[in-house]
């Protein structure tokens, strides 16, 4: 009997690997994966504070814009009254020095600033990226020599000092759409680079010279043959991009061209905490923490979902 539970269990298993899906053997990969659910995890944790923002702050009494001078002692140069960077029923993170703003609300609404940033350029870096590459890629000739000549200027410029130069000139404007569409600016070229590389490799597959013998127009085998066969390289490049964006747009803030006041922003936060290091470390290290653990969450899912769905080129 022991040997026929043997003998039976790899069979059932194996059939039943068969009937699922790759999108459910990658979940099944990523739920025995401990540090992407961690960073799931964490990822919805941010989101969910984000979408809150409004009701968590109406719980709290502060909105990120008020100020509470009770909260701040004018002897001691405006630094928080009380201990922690005056962390008290009141304000459960603090305050900030000099202004006496609620730190939980500008971390939450920081996180809306950042998240919506870093979200909006990676899906217009996407579109752009995969349109582009996959043009490129499939038609080649004077369609794949002009697009890459295009993708090589882009790819030289050096995109901080440029990202930096736009927005320094640019003054009236809603920097938040200007951060998303100067990020995606410099940014799409990478993707496609990618793209195009996977679509001259899928081209000459057997099934897509089948679709092209049937009469199958360039437009349907791109969408329908294509597109589908990349979805596994979009998803880990968007989860792996994000965390760079959200990277740029703080430094870009704490550099002064990126969000202003009276916008919250880890990345503003951070740069007004600098002053404050020694004498209200809080200040300094509750934004920095944010920063690093949204951004450790993403890197992590990324490298997570990069081996579950190519589990042969990935760690095992």
């Amino acid at each position: 009997m022991t040997a026929a539970l043997r003998t039976d269990g790899p069979v059932e298993l194996t059939d039943t690997q068969e009937r699922l899906s790759p999108w459910k053997l990658t979940w099944r990969r990523l739920r025995r994966d401990k540090a992407a659910l961690f960073g799931l995890g964490l990822i919805a944790f941010f989101v969910l504070a984000a979408l809150l923002a409004p009701v968590l702050t109406a719980i709290s009494g502060h909105g990120p814009a008020a100020t509470d001078e009770n909260a701040i002692d004018p002897y001691l140069g405006g630094l928080p009254r009380g201990s922690l960077g005056g962390m008290s029923p009141s304000h459960w993170l603090g305050v900030e020095p000099m202004l006496g703003r609620d730190i939980f609300a500008r971390l939450l609404y920081g996180a809306r600033v950042s998240l919506l940033v870093a979200f909006s350029a990676a899906v217009l870096i996407t579109v752009i990226g995969v349109l582009l590459g996959s043009t490129a890629g499939y038609f080649g000739g004077r369609v794949d020599a002009v697009i890459s000549r295009f993708m090589d200027i882009m790819m030289s410029f050096p995109s901080l000092i440029f990202m930096i130069a736009l927005l320094s000139v640019v003054q009236n404007a809603n920097r938040v759409l200007l951060l998303i569409l100067v990020m995606t600016l410099f940014t799409w070229p990478y993707i496609a680079r990618v793209i195009r590389g996977q679509t001259i490799s899928l081209r000459h597959r057997e099934y897509i010279e089948a679709a092209r013998a049937s009469g199958t127009g360039s437009a349907r085998i791109l969408l329908t043959e294509i597109l589908p066969n990349l979805t596994g390289t979009v998803i880990v490049y968007l989860t792996l991009a994000i965390p760079n964006l959200i990277g740029a747009e703080a430094g870009l803030t704490y550099l002064g061209v990126g969000v202003r006041p009276p916008t919250p922003s880890w990345g503003q936060m951070i740069s007004d905490s600098v002053l404050y290091y020694k004498v209200d470390p809080m200040f300094f290290v509750l934004p920095c923490a944010c920063l690093f653990l949204l951004v450790l969450a993403f890197t992590l899912l990324g490298d997570a979902l990069r081996d579950a769905l190519d589990p042969k080129g990935g760690r095992g």
